[in-house]
């Protein structure tokens, strides 16, 4: 039932829709499922690190809207699935150089992050554990800029 109902969500995308909305009540009615079914599907396969962007709107029967990645949030989706479970500091400032010089992030934000991953900053914490603690930051600042 939830692939069936992650192809029919998937369908209702285009070339030309980057975005769609579900009524979640009547999408259900339609496939002969619950309300609850639907949400599952969205919020475990259409997520930020898949290229989704998800935003419930209340009122009026209320609906969901499923927003596809542009271009710059896919090359940080694909970039946050890439990083691993850890990184050192130099190959995550060579991310962050690369993605303000592609003009993904723009020179603010590439400051802020690199601020951010910088070694000094894990002085008090375990050396085995700084790079984990270090790809965990990195893929939640990417990730605050997509949504």
């Amino acid at each position: 039932m939830t692939d069936m109902i992650a192809d029919m969500i998937l369908n209702m995308f285009d070339d030309e829709t980057p975005t769609v909305q579900i009524q979640r009540n009547d999408l259900a009615q339609q496939l002969g499922c619950v309300p609850s079914q639907i949400n599952y599907v969205i919020t475990s396969r259409f997520t930020p690190e898949q290229g989704y962007r998800i935003e419930s709107r209340r009122g009026g029967g209320g609906c969901i809207l499923i927003t596809r990645a542009n271009s710059n949030e896919s090359a940080l989706v694909h970039l946050i699935n890439s990083i691993g479970s850890e990184i050192d500091e130099r190959t995550a400032s060579a991310n962050i150089y690369n993605l303000n010089y592609q003009n993904i992030i723009d020179s603010k934000s590439a400051k802020i992050m690199l601020s951010a991953i910088r070694e000094n900053n894990f002085r008090e914490i375990e050396p085995e554990k700084r790079g984990a603690l270090r790809a965990s930051l990195l893929k939640q600042m990417l990730l605050a800029n997509i949504e």
